[in-house]
Parts: structure tokens; sequence; C-alpha cells
């Protein structure tokens, strides 16, 4: 009897200890996955809709679209980050970014969101912006997309200014000025002491007439800090606010592209697209085609693996995660597979952003690796390139007539 109350009390602790963190992490990278699926949905319809004959006013929005969800499936990545760092601190990212795009699309943003309660928006980008720059791109991103959100949202009437310049910094670097005003409610001294404590809003009539959680500001000052800048404000009580962030950024040398290789500028392709999510085949169909490729679908790696066997396929686009068998051992079994079969370029995608996790797939095979959500744009690129590898690789046989 004591014996089964030791392990019953043994038991009651076991399941009061919170999960290891490869198991947060692993679910979730499936959440980060689950939610992608969509995501890369919408976004290839806006690029659909933003290259269609549409009035030029229709298709900003469409812009607008794709651009806003490109930052929120890249935002996923950072949840699955949190809990692989667990909580130790934020670790930046670094990747070449154009400062004017984002300056563009955030100011492209905050005009969508000024236009629904009618302000006025002023957007000024100084012309000397260094072109290409390496950064912490999707945080620094969320972080003026906050601010741009509380500009519209504290603001009733007037106007919203988004001003972004430039200027020389140490070690040749550059450091990024962003300066977000409004006309708004604007904020007394002893309110402004309250900006930066996490979980708590300017005042408590600010929280009960406009809500949120009160970690904007705090998220947002913690990234300027990591990049090496800061976030300043002034405000005054019934005028407006005034919130200019600042970051340091390298420099970044622009690589020249390769001659001779013209997107589209072969026969259609026959490819065998692995994808198990419903909405992704129906999503991949519509891209597929308006690129003018031909495609077959398998749900998963076993029907993936017989289908590489049965036809010849110019590339099959592999998702990484599938049930059963996932994409990696499916590459690998299509590599083993007798003469053309076992050589068709397979191209994988997936929500997976680590570099070890792009190591992985061309470790099992992959020839290329897309990470969610994939653009028309980019897809057409590497179906390119893989026609163009083809062409130079070893003689293939005959192309299936159908």
């Amino acid at each position: 009897m004591a014996k089964r109350r030791k392990k019953a009390k043994r038991a009651a602790r076991r399941a009061k200890r919170p999960p290891p963190p490869r198991a947060i992490e692993t679910a979730l990278a499936g959440v980060a996955h689950d939610i992608r699926t969509p995501l890369t949905g919408i976004l290839t319809l806006a690029e659909l809709l933003a290259a269609s004959d549409l009035p030029e006013r229709e298709r900003q929005w469409a812009r607008a679209i794709k651009s806003g969800t490109e930052h929120l499936a890249a935002l996923t990545n950072l949840v699955v980050d949190a809990a692989r760092a667990e909580a130790a601190g934020l670790v930046l990212q670094r990747e070449p970014f154009s400062p004017r795009a984002l300056a563009e699309a955030v100011g492209a943003a905050l005009a969508a969101r000024a236009a629904s309660k009618s302000l006025a928006v002023r957007v000024t980008i100084a012309p000397d912006l260094p072109a290409r720059v390496a950064g912490d791109l999707l945080r620094l991103r969320s972080a003026l997309e906050n601010l741009a959100d509380n500009a519209v949202k504290f603001t009733g009437q007037g106007e919203v200014r988004f001003e972004v310049s430039a200027e020389p910094a140490k070690s040749k670097r550059a450091r990024l000025t962003f300066t977000l005003s409004d006309t708004g409610i604007g904020l007394t001294k002893a309110e402004l002491g309250q900006l930066f404590r996490p979980f708590a809003q300017a005042s408590a009539d600010v929280a009960r007439r406009y809500g949120g959680a009160g970690l904007g500001l705090t998220f947002v000052r913690r990234v300027a800090r990591a990049m090496g800048g800061d976030l300043e404000v002034s405000s005054r009580k019934g005028e407006g606010s005034t919130f200019r962030l600042t970051v340091l950024v390298d420099p970044v040398e622009e690589a020249a592209s390769a001659p001779g290789k013209t997107a589209g500028a072969g026969p259609p392709l026959r490819i065998l697209c692995v994808e198990d999510n419903p909405y992704g085949r129906v999503v991949m169909n519509t891209v597929l085609g308006e690129l003018g490729h031909k495609v077959d679908f398998a749900e998963s790696g076993e029907a993936a693996l017989e289908a590489a066997a049965r036809r010849r396929y110019d590339a099959v686009l592999m998702d990484v995660a599938l049930p059963g068998i996932d994409g990696l051992e499916a590459t690998r079994r299509i590599r083993a597979l007798p003469a053309a079969a076992g050589r068709v370029p397979v191209i994988g995608i997936s929500g997976r952003t680590r570099s070890d996790d792009e190591q992985a797939a061309r470790a099992a095979g992959m020839d290329a690796y897309l990470t969610k959500p994939v653009s028309p744009a980019k897809l057409a690129d590497v179906l390119e390139a893989t026609r163009w590898s083809a062409r130079s690789s070893a003689p293939r046989s005959a192309p299936d007539p159908t």
C-alpha cells in the first residue's frame, strides 16, 4: 500500500513538471507550420492579383496584402526562436535587406491603417538611404509596425507622419532613423514614465479606451537597443507624440546577377507536387498553372515515391512536413531509384528556417530549399534554375509526351 502511494506521488510530481524545451519547440514548430499553410495561399493569391489587370489603386492594395502576409508568416519564426532560446535573451538574425523597400512597406501599411480613420498621412524617405544593409529585418519591421499601429490607434483626427533617414556611423556601419509623429491624444510626463513598463499602459483611462497588453513599446525598445540604437519619445498631452527609433546596420556588397538565364524561357515542366494539405494543393495548382507548368499531386511521401518511380518528372516540389515518411526520407528513397528517376531535381518546401534545417535537406538529396510562404516569383526563379541545371547535367531520357 505504501509503495502504491509513493508511486502515485511520483506520478503526480511528473505530471506537474513542465514539458522539456525540445517538446515545446516541436509543438510550436507544428503550430507554425499549420499557420504558414493558409498564409502561403493568401500570399500567392495577393501576388497573382497584383500582377493581374487591376486598376492601380487595387493593385497597391494587393501589394500591401502580400507584404503584410510575408511579415506575418515570418513572425511565426519568432515563436519557435523563443522556445529554442529558452528565454535566454533576444537572439538577433542577420540578413541583407533594402532600407527603402522596408520604409515603403511600412509606409504603405501605415497609409492603409490611416485611411480607415480618414487620417492624413505624410511619408518622407530620404533619397540617400543605403541600397542594401544587413540586420534583423523581421524584428525591425515588427517594431516599426507596432509604432505605426499605435500612431493610428491613438489619433482621432489630424495626421500621422513617417520619416526615414540614414547617416554614417563607426566601423563603416550606418545608422537608420525612423520617426513616427502623430496629432493624437499625447502623454503627460507621468504617463511617459509608465510607457516602458511591461504589462502597463500609460494610464488606466488609456487601457480602458484603447486596450492592448502594454508589451508593444517594451518590445520595440528592446529591439532597438539590441541593434545598437534606441527608442526616444517626446509628447504633449492633447497635442500628439513623436517616437524616434534608431538602429545600426552593416553594409552589404551588391552581388552581380548571373547572365543569360531568362525566366520562363523554356517549355512547360512536368512537376510532381507533394503536399498533404488540401488547401495547399489548390494554391500550388493555381500557381503552377499560372506559371504554365503541368502538375501532378501526391499526398504523402509514400505516394510521392510511387509516382516518381512510375513517371518521368522534370522536378519534384517536396513539402518537408508530411504524414508517414517525411519529405527528407521521401527524398532519400527517390535518390535510391534507378536511372533518371533517381536524378530528378527535388525542391524542398518547409516552414523550418534554421541553417541546419536546410543543411539536413541538402544532405537528404534536395537540390533547393524554399521556406514558406513561397511567392510565385521565387518559385518561378527556382524552377527556371532547375531547368538550366538539368540542361547542363548528364543527358536525360526523352520527356514524357503526356
